[in-house]
């Protein structure tokens, strides 16, 4: 099965009345959502389904499951509406595309730079990667090149690259094209001014963190 996802037709949109498309005790699965699921380091969204809270939402292929209290009381082929946390969502696109941006600068910097990892919350972001150099020295360049991107507002392109396998891209035309499932911004400067600080984690491994300046 395959769950409409209106967070990449709109991912500004915050309210959804769908249909639920099967039920098996805590777990529902719907025709369509905004609701986002953990994947590809973004955290899932906060928010309810019919009045319920979503205790966890969980990727499965192309579907989506969420989990809710036990007492929900929802059957399949009932009419809810689908709610979101929308300051959570909207501080999570930005912090994951300041992150994507990082990224993509650190590894055109340096080529050298393995990503390892990355997480998006809705505090802050992270991108860890095998170095075998610390990246402190770089971090005032590379922030200053990121900050430049953000600042010149560019128009955002989120689209598929192959529909039928829900694979996606974010674009910045002429700069970037990036595979990526995620939700996206419609214009780079709805970021905001980020700031970059290194940690170490181990030998040979650096992380870089991202945050936001203004909420």
């Amino acid at each position: 099965m395959s769950v409409r996802k209106q967070f990449w037709t709109d991912p500004y949109q915050t309210e959804l009345r769908t249909t639920v498309a099967r039920v098996e005790g805590p777990r529902v699965w719907l025709d369509a959502t905004v609701f986002y699921a953990f994947s590809g380091g973004q955290e899932s969204d906060s928010g309810s389904i019919g009045g319920c809270p979503v205790l966890l939402a969980e990727k499965q292929d192309q579907d989506i499951a969420y989990t809710l209290t036990d007492d929900h009381g929802l059957d399949a082929g009932n009419a809810v509406t689908v709610a979101i946390d929308w300051p959570r969502r909207y501080r999570l696109m930005r912090l994951h595309f300041a992150a994507e941006l990082v990224l993509e600068t650190i590894c055109r910097e340096l080529p050298d730079a393995e990503k390892i990892g990355a997480h998006i919350a809705e505090d802050k972001a992270r991108i860890d990667f095998a170095l075998a150099r610390p990246i402190t020295p770089l971090l005032p360049a590379i922030a200053a090149k990121v900050q430049a991107l953000i600042d010149a507002d560019l128009a955002i392109v989120s689209a598929y690259s192959d529909e039928q396998n829900q694979r996606r891209y974010w674009e910045l035309p002429g700069l970037y094209r990036v595979p990526c499932g995620g939700t996206h911004l419609c214009r780079s400067g709805e970021v905001g001014e980020l700031k970059l600080k290194r940690k170490n984690v181990g030998q040979g491994k650096e992380r870089v963190e991202i945050t936001l300046a203004r909420p």
